[in-house]
Parts: structure tokens; C-alpha cells; sequence
């Protein structure tokens, strides 16, 4: 039993990582792929339609007060994390971005303390700090310029992830994991909309790259990776959720140097292996054997296929 239980913690953390190993496809598909910026319409389409499609599958609606937490957390985990994203990412150079969004892991581990009683544990500040070091050898550049607003947002930006994250977990789903998600989806991508309509309007028209890039994104980059995601921080603790994040910059820079024939210096790849270090010290713990539920029952869709094709 011991070890059935310790087999489905390694699946579970396994699976878990598999949505920032996606995500750190996101530079890749954004600069080949994407129309250049519109970074606020690349959130939407891919938040929204993803949303939209797991919703006509699952078939299932927010009740009561879930209207209101399923928006809380689509702004949280989606629509107000893009957007204060794409404020750090103009106003900072992309590895100050992704170095203050490292401090995410710290942060979710800390309110994860105070709002649900989690124990911090010496191995989770030492991952976390490990992890930050880590980012900025491998992204961060010596002649990097700070901005006071892009510095705010980026903090505010790991610190709607890290809230969100930690709202989940308090939270709980009350409907299979494909509904649960689909909410914040759509709730994220309706946040997001009318800003991006503002501030960057939409492309005179879509090409065949643009079209195949916001299909990863939206059904691999978000519709999967998120299902993924969520399901971990509803059987893990926080703290061992937050630090998995970390491998998107460090998936992100081998793409980079493999396909876009980006180069990686030592100092890159001495952080790239400090941040492989900090994620497997922050999963050394053990997963309570109590909160691994059977993936299948908590990726159960309806008996009646939904008419997904009628919808399209």
C-alpha cells in the first residue's frame, strides 16, 4: 500500500509538471507564431476559447457562490495575472520580469501559512531561495534597467498567482476538475477582454502561423496545462505546486538555444541546473496519502457526449 501510495505522489507531482513544461512553450509560439504586441489578445484568445470548450463539454455552471469565487480566481490565477504580466514585460527587461516572478514560490508558501495553516518548512524557504538565484543566473542580465511600475507589477503579478493558488486550495472544487477549470477560464478571459481591446485592438487579420500558435496556446498552453495545474493544488500542499512553476524559464531557455539558436553561457547553465536542484528539493516531501483521489473520477466528463461540433 506504501508504495502504491508513494507511486501516485511521483504520477501526481509528474503530472502537475507537465503545465509549466507547457508553458515555458509560451515565448517560443508568442515570437514565431504571434502577431507581435498584442500580449493582452494573446491572453484572451487563449483563456477565453479554452474556457468555452471545456464548458460545452463538461456542461456545467457556477452556482450560488461560486459565481463570484469563480471570477475572484479567473482574475487571480488568468485575467489580472496577464495583465500585470504584460505591464512587467514593457516596462522591464524580460529577465527582470521573470526573475521577480520567481519570488512567486516564497509567496504562495508564506500565505499558505497564514490563510490555510500550512507548516513552512526550512526545505521550502531553502527551494524557494534556490529557485530565485537560480532565475536570475539564467535570465538575468548584467546591464538590466529597473522601472518602479514595472517592478510593482511584476510583484503584483506573482502575488495574484501565488493568492490564487493558495484561494484554490482553501476554496476547493465542488464540480469535476474540466468544469472547475473552464470557470476561471472564461471568468479570467472576459477580465482581460476589454482591456486588450483598448490598449491594443484587434489584428487587421490572422495568418496560417497565427492561427496554429493560438491553437497550442489555447488548447495545449492553457485548456491542458491549467487542468493540470489545478488538479496538483488541490492534492498537494502549495509550496510543492508553487515551486514546479520555476521549470517554464528553464524550458523556455533550452527552446530558446535549440531552436532559436540562442546561446547559453555557464553562468546560464549553472542556473538552469539551481533551479532543476531547487524543484526536486521542494518535492522531497511526502504527498499525504489521503489528498491522492483517483485522477480518473476528478477528470470525469458527462455520460452524454456534449454536441461539441454543433457548437463550433
Amino acid at each position: 500500500m506504501a508504495n502504491r501510495t508513494t507511486i501516485a505522489g511521483v504520477g501526481l507531482v509528474a503530472a502537475t509538471a507537465g503545465a509549466p513544461l507547457l508553458w515555458g512553450t509560451t515565448y517560443l509560439v508568442t515570437t514565431e507564431l504571434l502577431p507581435e504586441g498584442r500580449p493582452l489578445l494573446t491572453g484572451v484568445l487563449r483563456a477565453l476559447p479554452a474556457g468555452v470548450l471545456l464548458a460545452v463539454m463538461t456542461r456545467r455552471r457556477p452556482t450560488g457562490v461560486w459565481w463570484l469565487r469563480s471570477a475572484v480566481l479567473g482574475v487571480l490565477n488568468i485575467g489580472g495575472f496577464f495583465a500585470l504580466l504584460f505591464v512587467a514585460a514593457y516596462r522591464l527587461p524580460g529577465g527582470v520580469a521573470a526573475t521577480l516572478g520567481a519570488i512567486q514560490p516564497l509567496l504562495a508558501a508564506a500565505l499558505g501559512v497564514v490563510v490555510l495553516g500550512q507548516r513552512f518548512r526550512l526545505r521550502t524557504s531553502i527551494a524557494g531561495l534556490m529557485g530565485l538565484v537560480g532565475v536570475s543566473l539564467l535570465v538575468l542580465r548584467a546591464d538590466a534597467a529597473l522601472d518602479g511600475i514595472g517592478v510593482l507589477a511584476g510583484v503584483g503579478g506573482a502575488m495574484s498567482m501565488a493568492t490564487g493558488v493558495v484561494l484554490t486550495k482553501r476554496w476547493e472544487r465542488p464540480v469535476p476538475l474540466l468544469a472547475f477549470t473552464s470557470w476561471q477560464l472564461i471568468a479570467g478571459g472576459l477580465a482581460l477582454a476589454p482591456l486588450a481591446i483598448a490598449v491594443e485592438g484587434l489584428p487587421p487579420h490572422l495568418t496560417a502561423s497565427n492561427l496554429v500558435g493560438y491553437t497550442w496556446l489555447t488548447g495545449a498552453g492553457t485548456a491542458v496545462a491549467y487542468s493540470l495545474w489545478f488538479r496538483g493544488i488541490a492534492q498537494l500542499p502549495v509550496a510543492q505546486v508553487s515551486i514546479l512553476g520555476l521549470l517554464s524559464s528553464v524550458v523556455a531557455s533550452v527552446l530558446g538555444w535549440s531552436v532559436l539558436d540562442q546561446s547559453l553561457a555557464p553562468l546560464q547553465l549553472l542556473g538552469g541546473g539551481i533551479v532543476l536542484a531547487a524543484v526536486a528539493l521542494g518535492q522531497t516531501g511526502r504527498v499525504p496519502p489521503e489528498t491522492i483521489r483517483p485522477p480518473v473520477a476528478s477528470l470525469s466528463l458527462p455520460a452524454t457526449p456534449a454536441p461539441v461540433l454543433a457548437c463550433r
